[in-house]
């Protein structure tokens, strides 16, 4: 088959087409021919040998796709050739075929197109799994979500509002990405390149902080999330952008309001957490929001590549421009 490579650790210009041999799916699996794949964050780390591959996944980038079942494992039953199907993968997407565990394979809405379906697994997962399964959100519980025009961001800013939560506020970094999301259905957007946003989120909250955090920034931003939590809050870490290291931290904060600083990730679970989480979007989301046109919440493609320009795909997500998912064809 036809895969995505990496030439060699680097930028964007390491990344070409070339032949890679076709997998096989295990008795628990099933063959797709990708139609479309997402891209994501950890696609441009793992370009450039700085995010570890799970023990067992595919070298090749990408972990959330869509297509027709090519094939099933032995001990398949829910899926057969000739179905349409997205899922979430550990490794493999940027190709002409991918395996995925039966258990994290979703049959795919006649609403949805292909790029849709590919903008799901990954981003809707990583925000369900946040607030629910991490942060224990309530209705009722104010929330900030950091870059909230990012697709992680957009999901959980759609998925706090439609859950009850009392204010949802999001930093950005433009004026359009405000504006964007508060008509997505959060409180207050901040632009952080040009207002405090912690302490407008004060403000807004007279001095009581909010329930949850959850951060993608790290270092940069460490402070600040502390200033901004409330008494019991409860912050979880997706990624550190902006760095790891923080310097001159008094913990003295997180005893006096109770704090709980959680990190978490998606890829590196197991399939029985991953089926879980799975099943829970599946069932509340997908089923219930997107298996109808104009069925409440929203999936936001901001753009689609043809996977020959995938140099320029990655460049567009390093640009910090997109708001939404940027999906790539394969053709």
């Amino acid at each position: 088959m036809r895969a995505v490579l990496v030439k060699q650790p680097g930028d964007a210009s390491q990344l070409t087409i070339g032949d890679y041999e076709t997998p096989t799916p295990s008795k628990t699996q099933v063959l797709v021919k990708v139609h479309c794949f997402a891209l994501n964050r950890m696609d441009l780390l793992q370009r450039e040998n700085k995010y570890p591959v799970p023990p067992g996944a595919s070298p090749i980038l990408g972990v959330e796709v869509s297509g027709i079942v090519e094939s099933v494992g032995s001990d398949v039953y829910d899926f057969k050739p000739g179905d349409a199907v997205f899922g979430l993968i550990p490794g493999g997407g940027y190709a002409e075929y991918a395996v995925i565990e039966a258990a994290l394979t979703m049959h795919k809405p006649d609403a949805l197109s292909f790029e849709e379906a590919a903008a799901i697994p990954e981003t809707w997962f990583t925000a369900y799994q946040a607030l629910f399964f991490v942060a224990e959100f309530k209705k009722g519980q104010d929330v900030l979500i950091h870059a909230g025009a990012s697709g992680v961001g957009i999901a959980a800013i759609q998925l706090a509002k439609y859950f009850g939560a009392n204010h949802i506020f999001v930093t950005v970094g433009s004026d359009e990405k405000v504006k964007f999301c508060e008509e997505l259905g959060a409180t207050k957007a901040v632009n952080y390149k040009t207002q405090n946003w912690s302490e407008v989120i004060l403000k807004e909250t007279d001095n009581k902080g909010v329930d949850i955090v959850i951060d993608f920034i790290g270092k940069n931003y460490w402070n600040q999330n502390m200033q901004v939590l409330g008494l019991d809050g409860h912050m979880v870490i997706l990624a550190y952008m902006s760095g790891t290291m923080v310097e001159n931290f008094d913990i003295s904060v997180m005893l006096r309001k109770r704090l709980r600083i959680e990190g978490s990730a998606l890829r590196s679970r197991t399939v029985e957490y991953q089926r879980k989480l799975r099943d829970a979007v599946y069932d509340q989301v997908v089923k219930e929001h997107f298996a109808e046109e104009n069925g409440g919440l929203k999936i936001y493609v901001d753009k689609v590549f043809d996977w020959k320009d995938i140099g320029n795909a990655h460049r567009y997500l390093e640009s910090n421009q997109s708001m939404g998912k940027i999906i790539v064809k394969v053709t």
